[in-house]
Formats: C-alpha cells, structure tokens, sequence
C-alpha cells in the first residue's frame, strides 16, 4: 500500500519514519515533508503544501493513495478529510464538524460543559471591555486563548490581572491572532501536573498511545513566553493506572460518544491535553485532534504495533479496542530551536552534527530546508526534535542531551531541564500498562 502523510513538521517526520517501518506499506508520501523525512528509506516528498487542500485530494486520487494521514490541524479544520472522502480516499482524520473540538475554544469549553467532562471554568468573549471587566473581577492568574488555530501561540498564562488585559487588547483590539483571535476563552488558571493523552478513535472504539508529557515553556523551570513544545518524555510518571482508567471513564469515553451523539462521530487521533490537581482529578485544558508535537516523536519511538495497520483500520471502520505493544523503555526528546523562538526567527543557518550518531537515538527534522549546495539548514523556531531511549528516563535524557550536544548552529538553544524533575519518581512504577 502507498501511504500519504501530510504535514512538514518533527511530528510528520516521526508519523512518515513509523508508517513506512510496516511491511505493508511499500511507499511513503509526505506532502510537503522535510530534509529528514526524504533521509528515510520508503519515504519520498511531495510539492504540495500542507494546507492545499485541493492540491492533496488531487494527490490521493490520482495515485490511488490507500490511506492519508494527517499530521497538522489547520487541513482538519479546514474540510481535508470531508474532501478526501467526497473523492473515495481512505483518511485516518476528522471531519471539519469533529474538529471543532481544536478549531474553536469555545465550541470545546462549551462541548465540555454540555456533557460534565472535568474543565476549569470559563467564559468567552468577542468585546474587549466585557472580557476586561470578567479579567478584573475573576482576578488572576488566569489564562486567556485565542479562539481559532493560532499556531500554538494564542495562549496566555496572566500572571496578574494587567497581564490578563494585555492579552485580551492583542487578541481583539490589535488583533495579533488575526480572524483567529476574533474571539477569546478567559479560564480559571488550574493547578497541578500537565500530561497528555492521546488516542487512537474510531467512531466508538478507542485505542490509547502511549503517555507522554510535554513542556510548554521556553525557558528552565517552566519560565518564559508559551511555546509549541520545548520537549517532552513517555512515559508521564503522573498518568497511573488509576488516572489511566480515570481519563478513559471520565474525558475519553464520553467526548468519543458525544461526539456521535452530537452527529459529529470521531475518527483520528483525539489529543487532551489534562491537568492533574492535587486531588488526582484529571481536567481537560485543550483538546487537539491531532497527535501533539514534540510528544508524537517519543510516543513513536516507543510504538511497536503497526502503526500502518491501525491508522487503516481505524479509517475503515474496523478498529480493533485494546492495548498497543510498547517499547518498556522510556523516551524523551529535546527541542533544539532557532534564536528568537517563539517569536520572530533566524533562518538559513547551516546545521552542523546531524550525522554525529549515538546509540539508541534519533533526530527528528522540524524546521528545516535546504540551502546553499543542498546543505540542511534552518527553517523555522523549532528546529529538531533529538530523541533517546533508555532503560529509565534518566538514560533517556542522557542519550538525548548528548546527540543534541553534538548538532550546533548560529543561536542553537534548548531547554536544559527536560525530564530533570521527573527522574527517581516513586510513582513511575504504578503506570498504567508497560506504556
């Protein structure tokens, strides 16, 4: 079977590498891809952007694609898999109605509340001094969103009331977000430990990935501006079995038959990003319908099961509900970024070490090009995801940090404490399955 994988970021590349290691599949396709997806055996690039919708069922049909894959949000949200369909294409992605639920904040938050799924409270808003008066009164900290895609930067932890009024002037006075940032969710700000759960669904049935955990911030210690992801580790010591049978019971399975309730059945991956508090209630922050980036680079480092196998079952409706096979090891990945991420970046920069290789470790290309003589330079903020494996996460972390020590570029930096807080937890024996 030939298979389509859309998108160019870290995460298609991990989604290109794991489809094409089936036995089933004998060519990858990724539209646009990267230089590190068209390093990998049976993958090939496409000159077809990511949002062309048009363009990608073209694509599909006229090489019979058996299944697509879609890797960013945009394409969902925009109808790809309404359009693949329409054309007879297999497509492992929601329709435009079912992601909504990462399309609109709003849509979400009120999802959410419609059908009792554990949330922090909210309000939204498409006026600046409503949404101001609400900041005041709530007091802070408080988060405020962008309600549309926002390319993972629409996002706000305030800090204090000013910080909160800050954003909400960004979003709908100078309209920062674009049509995105036309309207705004204003939450309560929830304490405790992120993690993030993502399932393979089906309609009905569910198959969980592995857990995983990510790390928001750009700088050490979780300070400094919201960004895509700066790492992130699988498995997440916080995510027990308890908690595991706890999300399934409470978010999972009533937002996969709300859903089709709603008349908007799901298939794809489903993504909720959770709060753990202190009181082991695990609450919904986002949903995403999608795999997340960076946690899909360690996840797929881990995965065993045909990866192929499900994602074409699940587009057919055929979608075996259990357990996948793991990896027992655990795997963590380091973002290496451009200077000036998240914000406005370097580009163009030669990349130096990418064939430094150490053991049981991989990089995964994010935003890069090509440049001067074919070199691989780079191409955006986040640009690598260096990823290792090892017996506990400390192995993990080491194997990572010292491929990414290896790999160097004009304004290369990282963070420098992914995993660091998590290692000798007493909890990460009570997990749920070996994944």
């Amino acid at each position: 079977m030939e298979v389509l994988v859309v998108g160019g970021g870290g995460r298609e590349h991990a989604l290109a590498w794991k489809l094409a290691v089936s036995p089933r599949v004998e060519r990858v396709f990724v539209a646009p891809g990267n230089p590190g997806t068209a390093g990998e055996p049976k993958v090939e690039n496409v000159a077809v952007a990511a949002d062309d919708v048009d363009g990608l069922v073209e694509l599909a049909a006229s090489r019979r694609i058996a299944l697509t894959v879609v890797g960013p949000e945009a394409p969902l949200v925009a109808g790809l898999a309404d359009s693949l369909a329409a054309e007879g294409c297999p497509c492992f992605g929601p329709s435009a109605r079912a992601a909504r639920l990462e399309g609109s904040k709003s849509f979400a938050k009120a999802f959410l509340v419609r059908h009792g799924i554990p949330t922090a409270r909210y309000e939204s808003f498409d006026r600046l001094a409503p949404a101001a008066d609400y900041v005041r009164s709530r007091g802070a900290p408080s988060v405020v969103k962008a309600d549309g895609l926002a390319g993972g930067k629409g996002v706000t932890v305030a800090r204090t009331v000013d910080e909160a009024v800050a954003a909400l002037e960004a979003a709908l006075r100078d309209e920062a977000f674009g049509a995105a940032g036309e309207r705004v969710v204003v939450e309560d700000f929830l304490e405790g430990e992120e993690a993030s759960f993502i399932c393979l669904v089906d309609r009905d049935r569910v198959v969980p990935l592995a857990s995983s955990q990510d790390y928001k911030t750009r700088d050490e210690g979780g300070a400094g501006p919201n960004t895509g992801g700066m790492g992130a580790h699988s498995p997440a010591p916080v995510v027990t079995a308890a908690l595991h049978e706890q999300v399934m019971r409470r978010v999972v399975g009533p937002t996969v038959r709300a859903m089709a309730a709603e008349g908007a059945p799901f298939t794809g991956f489903l993504y909720a990003g959770l709060m753990i508090g202190r009181d082991g209630t695990a609450r919904v922050l986002e949903f995403n319908v999608r795999c997340g980036d960076p946690e899909t680079q360690p996840i797929m480092l881990r995965l065993r099961s045909d990866l192929a196998g499900m994602c074409g079952a699940a587009a057919a409706g055929r979608l075996r509900s259990g357990a996948a096979e793991w990896d027992p090891r655990t795997a963590l990945g380091v973002v290496l970024a451009a200077e000036g991420y998240p914000g406005a970046v370097r580009r163009g920069d030669p990349i130096l070490g990418l064939d430094e290789e150490v053991p049981d470790t991989r990089v995964f290309h994010a935003g890069t090009g090509y440049g001067e003589g074919g070199r691989v330079v780079t191409a955006g903020g986040r640009v690598l995801c260096v990823c290792g494996l090892g017996d506990d996460l400390a192995a993990a972390r080491e194997r990572a940090y010292a491929r990414a020590d290896r790999i160097d570029w004009p304004g290369r930096f990282c963070r420098t404490d992914i995993g660091r807080t998590d290692i000798g937890r007493t909890d990460i024996g009570r997990r749920a399955t070996p994944a």
